[in-house]
Protein backbone atom coordinates (compact mmCIF):
# COMPACT_ATOMS: atom_id res chain seq x y z
CA UNK A 1 0.00 0.00 0.00
CA UNK A 2 2.79 2.43 1.01
CA UNK A 3 4.30 1.09 -2.45
CA UNK A 4 1.56 2.24 -4.37
CA UNK A 5 0.99 5.18 -3.14
CA UNK A 6 4.52 6.96 -4.53
CA UNK A 7 3.68 5.23 -7.56
CA UNK A 8 0.16 6.63 -7.85
CA UNK A 9 1.55 10.10 -7.17
CA UNK A 10 3.94 9.39 -9.32
CA UNK A 11 1.81 8.56 -12.36
CA UNK A 12 -0.36 11.92 -11.50
CA UNK A 13 2.52 14.15 -11.23
CA UNK A 14 3.60 12.52 -14.77
CA UNK A 15 0.06 13.38 -15.64
CA UNK A 16 -0.71 16.97 -14.64
CA UNK A 17 3.11 17.18 -16.20
CA UNK A 18 2.02 15.50 -20.11
CA UNK A 19 -1.00 17.84 -20.00
CA UNK A 20 0.34 20.84 -18.05
CA UNK A 21 3.49 20.27 -21.17
CA UNK A 22 0.94 19.86 -23.82
CA UNK A 23 -1.20 23.17 -23.11
CA UNK A 24 2.08 24.44 -22.54
CA UNK A 25 3.35 23.56 -26.40
CA UNK A 26 -0.17 24.20 -27.61
CA UNK A 27 0.46 27.71 -26.57
CA UNK A 28 3.96 28.22 -28.17
CA UNK A 29 2.20 26.56 -30.82
CA UNK A 30 -0.19 29.14 -31.12
CA UNK A 31 1.84 32.25 -30.86
CA UNK A 32 3.85 31.04 -33.46
CA UNK A 33 1.39 30.39 -35.88
CA UNK A 34 -0.14 33.58 -35.26
CA UNK A 35 3.86 35.14 -35.82
CA UNK A 36 3.75 32.60 -39.54
CA UNK A 37 0.28 34.37 -40.15
CA UNK A 38 1.33 37.60 -39.41
CA UNK A 39 4.12 37.52 -41.91
CA UNK A 40 2.48 35.62 -44.66
CA UNK A 41 -0.43 38.27 -44.39
CA UNK A 42 2.05 40.95 -44.43
CA UNK A 43 4.08 39.33 -47.36
CA UNK A 44 1.05 38.98 -48.96
CA UNK A 45 0.23 42.36 -48.38
CA UNK A 46 3.78 43.52 -50.44
CA UNK A 47 3.21 40.95 -52.88
CA UNK A 48 -0.32 42.43 -53.69
CA UNK A 49 1.17 46.33 -53.97
CA UNK A 50 4.15 45.01 -55.95
CA UNK A 51 1.32 43.21 -58.38
CA UNK A 52 -0.45 46.46 -58.77
CA UNK A 53 2.17 48.67 -59.53
CA UNK A 54 3.21 45.85 -62.40
CA UNK A 55 -0.25 45.65 -63.56
CA UNK A 56 -0.41 49.36 -63.45
CA UNK A 57 2.75 49.92 -65.52
CA UNK A 58 2.01 46.96 -67.77
CA UNK A 59 -1.58 48.99 -68.51
CA UNK A 60 0.43 52.35 -69.07
CA UNK A 61 2.79 50.41 -71.82
CA UNK A 62 -0.58 48.69 -73.07
CA UNK A 63 -1.99 52.28 -73.60
CA UNK A 64 0.94 53.83 -75.26
CA UNK A 65 1.67 51.04 -77.38
CA UNK A 66 -2.34 50.91 -78.25
CA UNK A 67 -1.64 54.66 -79.22
CA UNK A 68 1.28 54.29 -81.60
CA UNK A 69 -0.60 51.81 -83.56
CA UNK A 70 -3.34 54.20 -83.87
CA UNK A 71 -1.20 57.02 -85.28
CA UNK A 72 0.57 54.44 -87.45
CA UNK A 73 -2.60 52.94 -88.77
CA UNK A 74 -3.58 56.82 -89.44
CA UNK A 75 -0.40 57.78 -90.93
CA UNK A 76 -1.12 54.44 -93.11
CA UNK A 77 -4.48 55.35 -94.32
CA UNK A 78 -3.03 58.93 -95.42
CA UNK A 79 -0.74 57.83 -97.25
CA UNK A 80 -2.85 55.25 -98.86
CA UNK A 81 -5.40 57.88 -99.67
CA UNK A 82 -3.13 60.74 -101.00
CA UNK A 83 -1.10 57.37 -103.35
CA UNK A 84 -5.16 55.98 -104.55
CA UNK A 85 -5.49 59.63 -105.16
CA UNK A 86 -2.34 60.01 -107.02
CA UNK A 87 -3.34 57.22 -109.09
CA UNK A 88 -6.81 58.26 -109.99
CA UNK A 89 -5.35 61.54 -111.05
CA UNK A 90 -2.79 59.81 -113.36
CA UNK A 91 -5.09 56.97 -114.43
CA UNK A 92 -7.33 59.92 -115.72
CA UNK A 93 -4.57 62.06 -117.20
CA UNK A 94 -3.73 58.97 -119.27
CA UNK A 95 -7.07 58.54 -120.29
CA UNK A 96 -7.18 62.24 -121.54
CA UNK A 97 -3.75 61.65 -123.18
CA UNK A 98 -5.01 58.24 -124.96
CA UNK A 99 -8.38 59.83 -126.29
CA UNK A 100 -5.46 62.88 -127.31
CA UNK A 101 -3.47 60.37 -128.54
CA UNK A 102 -6.36 58.39 -130.51
CA UNK A 103 -7.43 61.80 -132.03
CA UNK A 104 -3.69 62.92 -133.36
CA UNK A 105 -3.64 59.91 -134.99
CA UNK A 106 -6.58 60.19 -136.74
CA UNK A 107 -5.51 63.42 -137.52
CA UNK A 108 -2.75 62.40 -139.09
CA UNK A 109 -3.89 59.43 -140.98
CA UNK A 110 -6.07 61.91 -142.29
CA UNK A 111 -3.47 64.43 -143.22
CA UNK A 112 -0.79 62.06 -144.96
CA UNK A 113 -4.05 61.00 -147.09
CA UNK A 114 -4.56 64.52 -147.95
CA UNK A 115 -0.47 64.79 -148.21
CA UNK A 116 -0.43 61.62 -150.47
CA UNK A 117 -3.70 62.68 -152.92
CA UNK A 118 -1.74 66.26 -153.19
CA UNK A 119 1.50 64.83 -154.59
CA UNK A 120 -0.13 62.66 -156.38
CA UNK A 121 -2.22 65.28 -158.11
CA UNK A 122 1.23 67.14 -157.97
CA UNK A 123 3.11 64.44 -160.31
CA UNK A 124 0.08 64.20 -162.31
CA UNK A 125 0.23 68.08 -162.85
CA UNK A 126 4.16 67.86 -163.16
CA UNK A 127 3.91 65.10 -165.88
CA UNK A 128 1.21 66.69 -167.65
CA UNK A 129 3.31 69.95 -167.93
CA UNK A 130 6.99 67.93 -168.94
CA UNK A 131 4.61 66.42 -171.78
CA UNK A 132 3.49 70.09 -172.90
CA UNK A 133 7.03 71.71 -172.30
CA UNK A 134 8.23 68.30 -174.32
CA UNK A 135 5.38 68.96 -176.82
CA UNK A 136 6.38 72.30 -177.50
CA UNK A 137 10.31 72.43 -177.65
CA UNK A 138 9.88 68.80 -179.22
CA UNK A 139 12.76 67.91 -176.78
CA UNK A 140 12.04 65.12 -174.35
CA UNK A 141 13.75 65.76 -170.63
CA UNK A 142 16.75 63.66 -171.25
CA UNK A 143 17.85 65.19 -174.18
CA UNK A 144 16.56 68.55 -172.80
CA UNK A 145 19.32 67.72 -169.72
CA UNK A 146 22.07 67.12 -172.31
CA UNK A 147 21.15 70.07 -174.08
CA UNK A 148 21.15 72.30 -170.89
CA UNK A 149 24.48 70.80 -169.80
CA UNK A 150 26.28 71.15 -173.09
CA UNK A 151 25.13 74.65 -173.29
CA UNK A 152 26.43 75.52 -169.49
CA UNK A 153 30.15 73.13 -171.02
CA UNK A 154 30.51 75.37 -173.85
CA UNK A 155 29.41 78.45 -172.55
CA UNK A 156 31.91 77.58 -169.09
CA UNK A 157 33.98 75.54 -170.54
CA UNK A 158 37.27 77.67 -169.60
CA UNK A 159 36.20 78.23 -166.32
CA UNK A 160 35.64 74.46 -166.06
CA UNK A 161 38.47 73.19 -167.24
CA UNK A 162 40.61 75.58 -165.39
CA UNK A 163 39.26 74.52 -162.11
CA UNK A 164 39.37 71.27 -162.93
CA UNK A 165 43.16 71.04 -163.61
CA UNK A 166 43.73 73.65 -160.49
CA UNK A 167 42.22 70.63 -158.32
CA UNK A 168 43.60 67.78 -159.88
CA UNK A 169 47.20 69.69 -160.08
CA UNK A 170 46.94 70.62 -156.47
CA UNK A 171 45.95 67.22 -154.95
CA UNK A 172 47.82 65.24 -157.55
CA UNK A 173 51.19 67.56 -156.30
CA UNK A 174 50.10 67.15 -152.64
CA UNK A 175 50.08 62.86 -152.54
CA UNK A 176 52.53 62.68 -155.25
CA UNK A 177 55.56 64.85 -153.14
CA UNK A 178 53.92 62.48 -149.70
CA UNK A 179 54.30 59.23 -152.03
CA UNK A 180 57.83 60.41 -153.28
CA UNK A 181 58.85 61.43 -150.03
CA UNK A 182 58.02 57.92 -148.66
CA UNK A 183 59.10 55.69 -151.29
CA UNK A 184 62.60 57.46 -151.41
CA UNK A 185 62.88 57.29 -148.00
CA UNK A 186 62.42 53.50 -147.77
CA UNK A 187 64.35 52.93 -150.85
CA UNK A 188 67.37 55.24 -149.64
CA UNK A 189 67.47 53.18 -146.70
CA UNK A 190 67.59 49.40 -148.42
CA UNK A 191 70.80 48.71 -149.70
CA UNK A 192 70.60 45.24 -152.04
CA UNK A 193 73.26 44.40 -154.79
CA UNK A 194 70.98 45.84 -158.55
CA UNK A 195 72.35 42.54 -160.10
CA UNK A 196 70.88 39.45 -159.65
CA UNK A 197 71.38 36.02 -160.77
CA UNK A 198 69.26 34.39 -163.23
CA UNK A 199 69.04 30.38 -163.45
CA UNK A 200 70.87 29.23 -166.61
CA UNK A 201 69.70 25.83 -169.10
CA UNK A 202 73.35 26.14 -170.78
CA UNK A 203 75.88 23.69 -169.59
CA UNK A 204 80.17 24.66 -170.76
CA UNK A 205 82.27 22.42 -172.22
CA UNK A 206 85.67 21.91 -172.18
CA UNK A 207 85.45 20.47 -175.67
CA UNK A 208 82.97 19.27 -178.29
CA UNK A 209 84.06 15.63 -178.13
CA UNK A 210 82.79 15.46 -174.52
CA UNK A 211 79.65 15.94 -176.27
CA UNK A 212 79.42 12.42 -177.48
CA UNK A 213 80.19 10.85 -174.67
CA UNK A 214 76.92 12.67 -172.59
CA UNK A 215 75.36 10.61 -175.97
CA UNK A 216 77.14 7.66 -175.09
CA UNK A 217 77.13 4.51 -176.78
CA UNK A 218 73.40 4.78 -178.40
CA UNK A 219 72.45 7.59 -176.57
CA UNK A 220 72.09 5.61 -173.33
CA UNK A 221 74.13 8.49 -171.05
CA UNK A 222 71.72 10.90 -172.49
CA UNK A 223 68.62 9.03 -172.20
CA UNK A 224 69.42 7.63 -168.78
CA UNK A 225 70.34 11.69 -166.93
CA UNK A 226 67.17 12.60 -168.86
CA UNK A 227 65.17 10.12 -167.63
CA UNK A 228 66.56 10.37 -163.92
CA UNK A 229 66.49 14.26 -163.80
CA UNK A 230 63.08 15.03 -165.77
CA UNK A 231 64.77 17.25 -168.26
CA UNK A 232 65.53 17.02 -172.14
CA UNK A 233 69.59 17.35 -173.07
CA UNK A 234 69.68 19.04 -175.93
CA UNK A 235 72.67 18.79 -177.95
CA UNK A 236 73.04 20.69 -181.13
CA UNK A 237 75.36 22.39 -183.18
CA UNK A 238 76.26 24.90 -180.61
CA UNK A 239 80.30 25.37 -180.31
CA UNK A 240 80.86 23.81 -176.56
CA UNK A 241 77.67 23.96 -175.06
CA UNK A 242 75.02 22.08 -174.39
CA UNK A 243 71.29 23.07 -173.46
CA UNK A 244 69.19 21.95 -170.49
CA UNK A 245 65.44 22.25 -171.42
CA UNK A 246 62.40 21.27 -168.52
CA UNK A 247 60.10 23.44 -167.09
CA UNK A 248 60.95 22.91 -163.74
CA UNK A 249 63.94 24.98 -162.87
CA UNK A 250 64.77 22.57 -159.81
CA UNK A 251 65.30 19.21 -162.04
CA UNK A 252 67.34 21.65 -164.90
CA UNK A 253 69.64 22.76 -161.84
CA UNK A 254 70.13 19.30 -160.19
CA UNK A 255 70.33 18.10 -164.30
CA UNK A 256 73.18 20.93 -164.73
CA UNK A 257 75.15 19.93 -161.12
CA UNK A 258 75.15 16.39 -162.13
CA UNK A 259 76.60 17.65 -165.71
CA UNK A 260 79.59 19.39 -163.90
CA UNK A 261 80.11 16.26 -161.60
CA UNK A 262 80.44 13.73 -164.38
CA UNK A 263 82.62 15.85 -166.93
CA UNK A 264 84.65 16.75 -163.94
CA UNK A 265 85.06 12.71 -162.79
CA UNK A 266 85.24 12.00 -166.25
CA UNK A 267 83.57 8.82 -165.97
CA UNK A 268 80.18 9.30 -168.04
CA UNK A 269 78.11 5.90 -167.89
CA UNK A 270 74.43 5.36 -166.67
CA UNK A 271 75.86 3.66 -163.09
CA UNK A 272 77.84 6.85 -162.51
CA UNK A 273 74.97 9.21 -163.75
CA UNK A 274 72.81 7.64 -161.26
CA UNK A 275 75.02 7.89 -158.50
CA UNK A 276 75.68 11.73 -159.33
CA UNK A 277 71.80 12.61 -159.60
CA UNK A 278 71.75 11.40 -156.47
CA UNK A 279 74.11 13.71 -154.94
CA UNK A 280 73.29 16.83 -157.07
CA UNK A 281 69.57 16.23 -156.02
CA UNK A 282 71.01 16.37 -151.94
CA UNK A 283 73.09 19.29 -152.81
CA UNK A 284 70.29 20.90 -154.36
CA UNK A 285 67.99 20.75 -151.28
CA UNK A 286 70.62 21.46 -149.31
CA UNK A 287 71.68 24.89 -151.07
CA UNK A 288 67.20 25.17 -151.09
CA UNK A 289 67.31 24.85 -147.18
CA UNK A 290 70.72 26.93 -146.52
CA UNK A 291 69.42 29.73 -149.27
CA UNK A 292 65.88 29.61 -147.23
CA UNK A 293 67.41 30.21 -143.61
CA UNK A 294 69.79 32.68 -145.24
CA UNK A 295 66.60 34.66 -146.74
CA UNK A 296 64.34 34.36 -143.46
CA UNK A 297 67.63 35.29 -141.00
CA UNK A 298 68.24 38.81 -143.76
CA UNK A 299 64.65 39.25 -143.18
CA UNK A 300 64.48 39.20 -139.39
CA UNK A 301 61.56 36.58 -139.87
CA UNK A 302 61.37 34.05 -137.09
CA UNK A 303 59.00 31.17 -135.85
CA UNK A 304 58.47 29.56 -139.64
CA UNK A 305 58.04 25.98 -140.54
CA UNK A 306 61.40 24.16 -141.61
CA UNK A 307 59.18 22.87 -144.74
CA UNK A 308 58.07 26.32 -145.99
CA UNK A 309 61.60 27.83 -145.04
CA UNK A 310 62.52 24.53 -147.48
CA UNK A 311 60.18 26.41 -150.08
CA UNK A 312 61.71 29.57 -149.69
CA UNK A 313 64.95 28.16 -151.23
CA UNK A 314 63.65 26.95 -154.09
CA UNK A 315 62.61 29.85 -155.24
CA UNK A 316 66.53 30.63 -155.41
CA UNK A 317 66.40 28.56 -158.43
CA UNK A 318 62.96 30.22 -160.31
CA UNK A 319 63.51 33.10 -162.28
CA UNK A 320 60.93 35.77 -163.65
CA UNK A 321 61.01 37.93 -166.59
CA UNK A 322 65.01 36.98 -165.74
CA UNK A 323 64.91 38.31 -162.10
CA UNK A 324 65.56 35.73 -159.65
CA UNK A 325 62.64 35.27 -157.38
CA UNK A 326 64.17 34.67 -154.12
CA UNK A 327 66.21 38.08 -154.24
CA UNK A 328 63.12 39.49 -155.96
CA UNK A 329 61.60 38.65 -152.41
CA UNK A 330 63.44 39.08 -150.72
CA UNK A 331 63.92 42.76 -151.45
CA UNK A 332 60.37 43.32 -151.79
CA UNK A 333 60.33 42.13 -147.86
CA UNK A 334 62.96 44.63 -146.62
CA UNK A 335 60.71 47.29 -148.80
CA UNK A 336 57.66 46.22 -147.60
CA UNK A 337 59.22 46.36 -143.80
CA UNK A 338 60.38 50.25 -144.36
CA UNK A 339 57.32 51.43 -145.70
CA UNK A 340 55.55 50.17 -143.02
CA UNK A 341 57.31 51.29 -140.62
CA UNK A 342 57.11 55.01 -142.67
CA UNK A 343 53.63 54.73 -143.15
CA UNK A 344 52.67 53.29 -139.43
CA UNK A 345 51.66 49.93 -140.45
CA UNK A 346 52.52 46.39 -138.90
CA UNK A 347 56.38 46.39 -140.51
CA UNK A 348 56.53 42.03 -139.20
CA UNK A 349 53.03 41.26 -141.05
CA UNK A 350 54.47 43.45 -144.33
CA UNK A 351 58.06 41.67 -143.98
CA UNK A 352 56.86 38.36 -143.68
CA UNK A 353 53.78 39.20 -146.41
CA UNK A 354 57.09 40.90 -148.26
CA UNK A 355 59.15 37.55 -148.34
CA UNK A 356 56.48 35.04 -148.82
CA UNK A 357 54.27 36.58 -151.01
CA UNK A 358 55.37 34.49 -154.53
CA UNK A 359 55.72 31.51 -152.21
CA UNK A 360 53.55 29.83 -154.90
CA UNK A 361 56.20 30.04 -157.63
CA UNK A 362 58.11 27.32 -155.71
CA UNK A 363 55.38 24.41 -157.04
CA UNK A 364 53.31 26.04 -159.53
CA UNK A 365 55.62 24.08 -162.38
CA UNK A 366 53.98 20.84 -160.16
CA UNK A 367 50.51 21.90 -159.05
CA UNK A 368 48.21 23.74 -161.07
CA UNK A 369 46.83 26.98 -160.07
CA UNK A 370 47.64 30.55 -160.38
CA UNK A 371 50.91 31.35 -158.03
CA UNK A 372 48.94 33.32 -155.58
CA UNK A 373 45.95 30.66 -154.88
CA UNK A 374 49.00 28.04 -154.36
CA UNK A 375 50.84 30.59 -151.84
CA UNK A 376 47.04 31.57 -150.16
CA UNK A 377 46.79 27.30 -150.12
CA UNK A 378 50.63 27.33 -149.02
CA UNK A 379 50.32 29.69 -146.19
CA UNK A 380 46.87 28.50 -144.87
CA UNK A 381 48.71 24.66 -144.65
CA UNK A 382 51.86 26.14 -142.44
CA UNK A 383 49.37 28.03 -140.28
CA UNK A 384 50.03 31.29 -141.23
CA UNK A 385 48.62 34.56 -139.31
CA UNK A 386 45.75 36.19 -141.68
CA UNK A 387 46.74 39.45 -141.62
CA UNK A 388 49.73 38.16 -143.58
CA UNK A 389 47.74 36.04 -145.86
CA UNK A 390 45.47 38.97 -146.24
CA UNK A 391 48.29 41.64 -146.84
CA UNK A 392 49.59 38.84 -149.77
CA UNK A 393 47.24 37.91 -151.85
CA UNK A 394 46.32 41.27 -153.54
CA UNK A 395 50.05 42.21 -154.94
CA UNK A 396 48.47 41.43 -158.23
CA UNK A 397 45.30 42.86 -157.50
CA UNK A 398 43.65 39.45 -158.07
CA UNK A 399 41.99 40.37 -154.66
CA UNK A 400 40.28 43.37 -153.26
CA UNK A 401 42.50 45.60 -150.97
CA UNK A 402 41.59 44.64 -147.33
CA UNK A 403 44.48 45.95 -145.25
CA UNK A 404 46.92 48.97 -145.63
CA UNK A 405 49.94 46.10 -145.34
CA UNK A 406 48.40 44.61 -148.65
CA UNK A 407 48.89 47.90 -150.56
CA UNK A 408 52.41 48.10 -149.14
CA UNK A 409 53.07 44.79 -150.12
CA UNK A 410 51.74 45.56 -153.55
CA UNK A 411 53.89 48.72 -153.89
CA UNK A 412 56.87 47.22 -152.76
CA UNK A 413 56.48 44.01 -155.51
CA UNK A 414 56.02 47.10 -158.15
CA UNK A 415 59.37 48.93 -157.27
CA UNK A 416 60.79 45.87 -156.89
CA UNK A 417 60.45 44.07 -160.32
CA UNK A 418 60.16 47.90 -162.05
CA UNK A 419 63.19 49.28 -160.68
CA UNK A 420 66.10 49.71 -163.92
CA UNK A 421 67.55 46.29 -164.43
CA UNK A 422 65.69 44.02 -162.44
CA UNK A 423 63.76 42.10 -165.44
CA UNK A 424 63.99 41.74 -168.99
CA UNK A 425 61.44 40.17 -171.55
CA UNK A 426 62.14 38.95 -174.95
CA UNK A 427 61.71 41.61 -178.04
CA UNK A 428 58.64 39.71 -179.43
CA UNK A 429 57.02 40.73 -175.98
CA UNK A 430 58.19 43.90 -175.44
CA UNK A 431 57.52 44.81 -179.17
CA UNK A 432 53.58 43.37 -178.70
CA UNK A 433 53.17 45.28 -175.70
CA UNK A 434 54.22 48.82 -177.50
CA UNK A 435 52.05 47.82 -180.14
CA UNK A 436 49.07 46.68 -178.25
CA UNK A 437 49.39 50.15 -175.95
CA UNK A 438 49.34 52.17 -179.15
CA UNK A 439 46.87 49.93 -180.69
CA UNK A 440 44.58 51.54 -177.48
CA UNK A 441 45.31 54.94 -177.67
CA UNK A 442 44.34 55.18 -181.41
CA UNK A 443 40.77 53.27 -180.89
CA UNK A 444 39.45 56.47 -179.37
CA UNK A 445 37.92 58.66 -181.28
CA UNK A 446 39.57 62.21 -182.37
CA UNK A 447 42.66 60.48 -181.79
CA UNK A 448 45.30 61.74 -184.86
CA UNK A 449 48.82 59.46 -183.68
CA UNK A 450 50.07 57.48 -180.77
CA UNK A 451 53.35 56.86 -180.06
CA UNK A 452 54.96 54.34 -176.98
CA UNK A 453 58.27 55.81 -175.67
CA UNK A 454 60.63 55.32 -173.16
CA UNK A 455 60.50 51.52 -172.98
CA UNK A 456 56.75 51.61 -172.52
CA UNK A 457 56.80 53.58 -169.71
CA UNK A 458 54.89 57.32 -171.24
CA UNK A 459 52.77 57.27 -174.36
CA UNK A 460 52.00 60.39 -176.00
CA UNK A 461 48.35 60.46 -177.79
CA UNK A 462 48.43 63.66 -180.73
CA UNK A 463 44.46 64.98 -180.83
CA UNK A 464 43.08 66.65 -184.14
CA UNK A 465 42.45 70.04 -182.57
CA UNK A 466 39.32 70.51 -184.75
CA UNK A 467 37.45 67.27 -182.50
CA UNK A 468 38.85 67.27 -179.08
CA UNK A 469 38.92 70.55 -176.87
CA UNK A 470 40.82 71.27 -173.71
CA UNK A 471 37.99 69.75 -171.66
CA UNK A 472 38.09 66.24 -174.01
CA UNK A 473 41.84 66.32 -174.16
CA UNK A 474 41.34 65.93 -170.10
CA UNK A 475 38.43 63.09 -170.44
CA UNK A 476 40.01 61.30 -173.17
CA UNK A 477 43.77 60.55 -171.09
CA UNK A 478 41.61 59.35 -168.22
CA UNK A 479 39.37 56.93 -170.48
CA UNK A 480 42.99 55.79 -172.44
CA UNK A 481 44.28 55.46 -168.72
CA UNK A 482 41.64 53.02 -167.84
CA UNK A 483 41.20 51.00 -170.83
CA UNK A 484 45.34 50.54 -170.39
CA UNK A 485 44.66 49.51 -166.82
CA UNK A 486 42.22 47.28 -167.94
CA UNK A 487 43.67 45.39 -171.28
CA UNK A 488 47.40 45.19 -170.18
CA UNK A 489 49.22 43.79 -168.23
CA UNK A 490 52.81 45.66 -166.90
CA UNK A 491 55.29 46.59 -164.47
CA UNK A 492 55.11 49.59 -162.77
CA UNK A 493 53.01 52.85 -164.62
CA UNK A 494 52.62 53.95 -167.63
CA UNK A 495 52.55 57.95 -168.13
CA UNK A 496 49.67 58.84 -170.82
CA UNK A 497 50.29 62.78 -171.95
CA UNK A 498 47.74 63.91 -174.43
CA UNK A 499 49.10 66.65 -177.05
CA UNK A 500 45.99 69.24 -178.51
CA UNK A 501 48.03 71.86 -180.83
CA UNK A 502 46.65 74.53 -183.09
CA UNK A 503 48.97 75.89 -186.00
CA UNK A 504 47.86 78.79 -187.71
CA UNK A 505 49.73 79.73 -191.34
CA UNK A 506 49.54 82.75 -193.24
CA UNK A 507 51.69 83.86 -195.44
CA UNK A 508 52.99 87.05 -196.60
CA UNK A 509 53.37 87.43 -200.84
Amino acid sequence: MQTLIPLLVGIVALLGGSILGYYTRKSVAKRQSKNVESKLDKLISEAKSEAGDIIFKAKEKAVKALDELKREEQRRRDEYSTTRKRLEQKEETLDKKEVSLKNTDEDLKLKSEQIKKIRDEIEELKGQEIKKLEKIASLSVAKAKEELFRLVESQYEKDLFEQLKKLEQGKKAELEEKAHNIMATAMQRFDMPQIVEATTTTVSLASDDMKGRIIGKEGRNIKTLERLTGVDVIVDETPQAITISGFDPIRRQIAKVALDKLMADGRIQPARIEEMVKKATEEINLKAKEAGETAVYDAGIVGLDSRLVQLIGRLRYRTSYGQNVLLHSLESAHLAGMLAQELGADVAVAKKAGLLHDIGKAVDHEVSGTHVELGIKILEKFGIDEAVILAMKSHHEDYPYETLESRIVQAAEAVSAARPGARKETVENYIKRLEELEAIATGFEGVEKAYAIQAGREIRVFVTPEHVDDIKAYKLAREIAKEIEKELKYPGEIKITVIRETRVIEYAR
